[in-house]
């Protein structure tokens, strides 16, 4: 059955007054960075708490107010906007110990003016005796104001209870379009370099400006959540701050960014791997494909800002020109669909979509254990695995695992039973899969063995002699 979507709550604050670390401690985990460097925060980050008395999204924005130097104030205040404009809920966050800053009364009154319904919150309240400090947030003219301390968890079953009583006093009607399933989303982390066009192309999808772009390099920090419908398949699109070598990440923040951005690929379904067409696959590319490799996960490569790839060219031409001038290059990931697009405008973003329908579908059909084994026995009795200590690699028994509770995309496993595991070499591995996959291409998963060796009892007594001396 579908259900409604959830009500918005989102937080709002000027800069440094603890909204990311209140995010984070009602959200349950670590989702925004947490940095005492001022603009930290740039894009909406929105996500699901569902295990509150009554679920809602619950969305981060950057601080509001403040004159940056990175020259992404208006844009951080555009996307806080959004947000205040969307939400059924505001938590209105100030610092109780610097007391009201002109920015909070300017929030304030506009607010106010909005007739948005709000929940002022006195962070960095750590003890009894410092909520005296909050007593002067009364004059901003909000009747339900709570202290807590974010970073220590203070007063969160009262802000908690007090986000409960809000939402349930709030007569919520939702159009038909605002259902969704009850299935989970499928998590598709955008990964890539700087300035390939990740943000762009979420927002290319989107539709929306959803994301903030620019041409400064790192202009992505947090690993960005954005739930998304298409056809009645629900996606939950994570956009990633770009990964650099590690010898060029000059700044905390940037580091905890990338951390964020490789933790998004072993906790996404799917991985879209953006590369930059115009400038040619980098070794970087080359990095994060074996990031997402190592990873195993079902993965597509994304040719971004094709149109700048010679323009004028036929576009079959053109794919063909890029396949000749990389060669070699396109190597890493060799399960990836290599799908080309334009995110910046707006360009095959449907072919995407394709080739993502056909790696899910290509997932939920596995290989029938009885074809699988004639498969592999046909294969290696047309080209037998080498001699290792005098003993040769015999396959006894083939099987694809089967999890109790699959991913959306589960990634195919199989279980190869045989005399010694030791006898299986890479080599020979990769030449097992390439032969599955001539009759199950399964484009866009990888392959993952588990080999377990045969126990005979010879070997337990052995094994148990041993044991005893």
């Amino acid at each position: 059955m579908p259900r409604k979507r959830l009500p918005k709550v989102a937080i709002v604050g000027r800069p440094n007054v603890g909204k990311s670390a209140l995010f984070n401690r009602l959200a349950g985990r670590r989702i925004a960075i947490v940095h005492d460097q001022p603009g930290v925060t740039r894009d909406r980050i929105a996500t699901e708490c569902r295990k509150a008395k009554f679920p809602y999204e619950l969305t981060d924005t950057g601080g509001i107010g403040a004159v940056l130097d990175d020259g992404f104030a208006v844009q951080v205040r555009a996307e806080a906007d959004i947000a205040i404009e969307s939400a059924e809920l505001i938590l209105f966050v100030v610092d109780a110990r610097d007391g009201v800053h002109p920015i909070d009364e300017e929030l304030a009154k506009q607010l106010r003016q909005r007739g948005s319904d709000v929940l002022l919150v006195a962070n960095k309240v750590d003890t009894v005796k410092n909520e005296s400090d909050s007593a002067e947030f009364t004059r901003l003219g909000f009747e339900d104001q709570i202290s807590v301390s974010a970073a220590h968890g203070r007063n969160f079953d009262q802000l908690e209870s007090a986000i409960a009583n809000h939402l349930s006093r709030l007569d919520l009607h939702y159009h038909g379009d605002d259902e969704i399933s009850s299935v989970a989303p499928v998590k598709i982390a955008i990964v890539g370099r700087p300035n390939v066009g990740k943000s762009s192309l979420i927002n290319a999808i989107l539709n929306d400006e959803r994301s903030i772009v620019s041409d400064v390099a790192g202009t992505t920090r947090d690993a960005v959540d954005v739930p998304y419908r298409r056809n009645g398949q629900d996606f939950t699109l994570i956009d990633t701050a770009g990964i650099r070598r590690r010898m060029k990440r000059d700044t905390s923040v940037e580091v905890f960014s990338v951390m964020r951005s490789e933790k998004s690929i072993e906790r996404a379904d799917l991985c879209l791997l953006v590369i930059d067409a115009s400038s040619g696959v980098v070794s970087q590319d080359r990095r994060i494909a074996k990031m997402v490799l190592d990873a195993n996960r079902p993965c597509l490569v994304l040719l971004n800002k094709f149109d700048l790839y010679h323009p004028d060219a036929h576009f079959q031409d053109r794919i063909e020109q890029f396949r000749e001038e990389l060669g070699d290059d396109l190597f890493f990931l060799p399960y990836a669909p290599k799908v080309a697009i334009s995110a910046k405008h707006r360009q095959y973003l449907t072919k995407i979509f394709d080739a993502i329908d056909n790696v899910i579908s290509s997932s939920a059909d596995p290989i029938p254990t009885a074809v699988l084994n004639r498969l592999l026995q046909t294969a290696i009795e047309r080209n037998p695995p080498p001699v290792r200590q005098n003993r040769r690699l015999k396959l006894l028994y083939a099987t694809q695992k089967r999890e109790d509770r699959p991913r959306p995309v589960p990634v195919p496993e199989y279980m190869l039973f045989v005399n010694h595991a030791n006898l299986l070499t890479r080599t020979y591995e990769r030449f097992l899969e390439n032969q599955i996959r001539k009759e199950y291409p399964m484009e866009g998963l990888p392959f993952v063995f588990r080999v377990k060796s045969r126990t005979n009892r010879n070997d337990d007594a052995m094994n148990k002699a041993k044991r005893r001396k």
